[in-house]
């Protein structure tokens, strides 16, 4: 789900219990609480922020068993006296650290830290809260079915030596319900009587459930890149795709220079996707060596999927396209290498991803056709990777989502291959009349990191009411451009004019 693509090559998005809560997680605070946090420094923030932890039973029901520290930063607001709601950001994959993130996201929020402090945490299992991550993977381009399986086995092998999994069951204690509990123990460490939560992608999902359990302690909520809890990714992954695909194709027949270069493209895709599986040499996109490699319609669906993720990269999806059904597959394989091989900060921690996924998702998935169903279709990547998969337990109440409390700010990208305008629609119906959407039609997944979109942001969590934040001004949102089509420059042969 945001900003967030798995490390081991399985198209598992991004992607998105019957236990007793927490004694006290909903009790009111009786007193201002000490400064929980000591001065400390994160990477790509120059100035100091504070850190903090928060120990907790990893199964509430065995307060003695393993026992996790869930860890947070808190970016002081500037002001002298700041407002008494800090905002919560929530990360995207699911699998991403948010402190990992602050980088990245502190431009979303330079200007709400003129009066409100920015808390991140590390959700149980990611980053330095529990991580469980998989072992980082060097593979070829294109990597198969069965190699993607091998690492997901040696994954599985490596969490269970964790000291904090005493035994494989342990890993269905990393849902998204227990994570907001969590979350609002965090909360009660920092005597915050109410947040603002700003959640992207699966932080969406999170930020709901967060919502439902802790409603009174919200007073705004944006969700950006919305993956509501009864989405099912592995079954709307695919028509979304398709549909953010077919928008691709349309907008380079739109495209003057993209149609004269390209004018066969949807016939060049087919006449790819026929020719699939076959053995091809080209050049490592690392090290520039010729590797021979296998390309198979998984492999090829995982990259043209994972750049539609942002319409920067999907502008070079025509000319890579092209070539790839004229025999050159380097333009694909880079455009994967650069999407699994990116910033460190992006990492995904693969085992929470799927102990997310496998709990929330899979058991909510259509049954199996059979056997024989292909390797393409999501659902059944989900089912071989979540088969084995410790599953924890999730409350019905997860899949509702009640009438919102105060209001809410929902953002969609009109070319987001994964949460499009549509599962956006159905969450504003949920939460009602609080509920306001706004379409960047020219967007990918996430809208937040339009500079235009950073004032509305501001101005919606500072707004000092419901009715005048519902009101502000988001026109911005129109007028982002949709990046031209890539066409590779032809160089001049010698001796021609330039």
């Amino acid at each position: 789900m945001c900003c967030h693509r798995p490390v081991l090559r399985l198209w598992l998005a991004l992607q998105l219990l019957v236990l007793p809560i927490l004694a006290g997680a909903t009790a009111a605070l009786e007193a201002p609480v000490a400064d929980p946090t000591v001065a400390c420094r994160i990477a790509g923030i120059k100035t100091e922020v504070r850190c903090g932890q928060i120990v907790r039973a990893l199964d509430a029901a065995r307060p003695g068993g393993p026992q996790i520290k869930v860890h947070y930063v808190v970016l002081r607001s500037v002001a002298r006296n700041r407002k008494p709601d800090p905002v919560f950001m929530l990360a995207g994959g699911p699998g991403q650290s948010a402190i990992s993130l602050a980088a990245t996201v502190f431009p979303w929020f330079e200007r709400l830290l003129l009066q409100r402090d920015l808390v991140l945490v590390d959700q149980r299992g990611t980053g330095q809260s529990a991580p469980l991550m998989c072992p980082p993977v060097t593979m070829l381009p294109f990597a198969s079915a069965s190699a993607q399986a091998q690492e997901l086995a040696q994954c599985r092998a490596a969490l269970a030596r964790l000291p904090y999994i005493a035994a494989p069951s342990d890993l269905g204690f990393f849902t998204t319900t227990l994570a907001m509990q969590d979350l609002d123990a965090v909360r009660q460490a920092l005597g915050a009587e109410q947040v603002n939560l700003v959640g992207a992608s699966y932080g969406t999902r999170a930020a709901l459930e967060y919502m439902r359990q802790f409603g009174p302690h919200v007073r705004r909520s944006v969700l950006d890149g919305v993956a509501p809890p009864d989405m099912v990714l592995p079954t709307t992954l695919g028509p979304d795709s398709q549909a953010a695909l077919d928008a691709l194709w349309a907008s380079c027949g739109a495209q003057s220079h993209c149609q004269k270069t390209f004018p066969t493209l949807a016939d060049d895709w087919q006449a790819l996707w026929q020719s699939l599986p076959k053995t091809v040499t080209l050049a490592h996109p690392m090290t520039g060596l010729p590797v021979t490699v296998s390309v198979t319609r998984d492999a090829v669906l995982g990259a043209v999927r994972g750049a539609l993720y942002t319409p920067a990269w999907a502008a070079a999806l025509p000319q890579a396209v092209h070539d790839a059904a004229h025999g050159h597959f380097e333009g694909l394989a880079g455009l994967e290498s650069a999407l699994h091989n990116g910033a460190p900060q992006m990492r995904l921690a693969m085992g929470m991803h799927l102990s997310v996924v496998c709990a929330e998702d899979y058991p909510r998935m259509a049954p199996s056709t059979g056997a024989s169903a292909p390797s393409t279709d999501p659902q059944a990547q989900y089912r071989a990777a979540c088969r084995d998969w410790p599953q924890g337990a999730v409350p019905a109440d997860f899949y509702r989502i009640p009438a919102a409390q105060h209001a809410s700010l929902l953002l969609s990208g009109g070319l987001d291959p994964v949460t499009p305008p549509r599962h956006a629609q159905r969450v504003q119906q949920a939460l009602g009349p609080l509920a306001r959407h706004v379409v960047v039609p020219q967007a990918g997944h996430g809208v937040l990191s339009h500079a235009c979109m950073h004032k509305a942001l501001t101005a919606f969590i500072q707004a000092p009411d419901d009715a005048k934040a519902l009101a502000i001004d988001a026109s911005c949102a129109q007028s982002i451009p949709r990046p031209l089509a890539f066409v590779r420059p032809v160089l001049p042969t010698p001796g021609s004019a330039p």
